[in-house]
């Protein structure tokens, strides 16, 4: 489905979605692992899809570790990759630098090793302060132990006029022990200390949708991701398809509430998706059939009648809210019919 029609209901497929689709462009961090640990079924997923012929990608908003580490580390999980296969929001916003200063421009870098790494990549030097005669600011995730000096050092420079460049906007990001703040929420210090706006290269903007499409010259790509506002959004603003899997942030009541441009074309539980067909949704007068269940909205309300794999009965579901919410219907209260489904 092209990205300038609003989606109204899941797509079915017939086709396995690994056979579908050329390449998975897949995010990391709470889809193939979280805290460093692999999410269940990822790895003997991962590793089907790749023997049916698929091209796996790996892209990520996550500028803290570089390529070479991101590979080592999922092939220490189980999932061989090389660092060819793995694309960050750092070397995105070197791209998107190195468009705009001389080669050898000096950037001041707040940020890790990966963000380092991409923009000497692009033939920029890094440097540490705000006095090193830096051309610009990048700033990156730089893992839980940023100190306070470093935002203090971007303000510095920002405030001497110089352009401001944020690897990407998450404002949170999933760990071991939970959800803690992201990159997102770094950059909104500065720019409440600076009052600047900087360009962002990561997902869900172009940038990075560039960057991913010149590294792995995908031709049918999925995009695989848990992040509405990031995955979602960023396969949309692309023009080309998303699986959202249910093992990161997203649950199941913020996908019903998913305006058009946060609408996968499939859900699934896990990557398990990528091995199989995708059911169709199909309407019937006011409700909306998937499997075994049927969604309708009755009042201020939706409901779900019938029986089966409650995935299912989740689709069908977010076809009648999402039909609803076109058509002026908002704020349905959907935790009853989530309750029976038990997902």
């Amino acid at each position: 489905m092209s990205h300038q029609q609003d989606r109204v209901r899941p797509s079915g497929s017939a086709t396995a979605l690994n056979e579908a689709y050329d390449t998975a462009l897949l995010d990391l961090d709470g889809v193939v692992y979280a805290g460093g640990e692999a999410i269940v079924h990822a790895v003997d997923s991962l590793a089907a899809a790749r023997a049916g012929g698929m091209h796996l990608a790996y892209v990520t908003n996550n500028a803290l570790r570089t390529p070479d580490a991101v590979a080592e580390h999922l092939t220490e999980l189980g999932v061989p990759a090389e660092p060819s296969d793995v694309i960050t929001s750092a070397q995105a916003v070197a791209r998107l630098v190195a468009d705009q200063l001389p080669s050898g421009a000096r950037v001041l870098a707040i940020g890790g090793e990966g963000l380092r790494v991409a923009l000497r990549e692009r033939g920029l030097e890094p440097v540490e302060s705000a006095d090193d005669d830096p051309a610009a600011v990048v700033q990156g995730y730089g893992g839980p132990d940023m100190t306070w000096g470093r935002f203090a050092e971007a303000s510095y420079a920002i405030r001497r006029g110089l352009p401001w460049f944020a690897s990407n906007t998450d404002l949170t990001i999933p760990g071991a022990r939970g959800i803690a703040p992201g990159n997102g929420a770094a950059v909104e210090v500065v720019r409440i200390a600076t009052g600047a706006e900087p360009q962002v290269a990561g997902k869900p903007l172009p940038p990075m949708h560039r960057e991913t499409v010149l590294r792995t010259g995908a031709q049918r790509p999925i995009v695989v991701g848990d992040r509405l506002d990031t995955d979602i959004e960023g396969a949309f603003n692309g023009g080309v398809d998303s699986l959202l899997v249910l093992t990161g942030v997203t649950d199941a009541a913020q996908l019903l509430a998913a305006p058009p441009e946060h609408r996968p074309t499939y859900v699934d539980r896990d990557l398990r998706g990528l091995l199989t067909g995708q059911p169709e949704v199909t309407p019937d007068m006011d409700a909306y059939r998937c499997g075994g269940w049927t969604a309708l909205v009755r009042g201020d309300a939706l409901a779900l009648e019938g029986e089966g794999d409650a995935l299912d009965g989740l689709r069908a579901l977010c076809a009648a809210a999402w039909a609803f919410a076109g058509a002026g219907v908002c704020g349905l209260d959907a935790g009853k019919a989530l309750a029976s489904l038990r997902l």
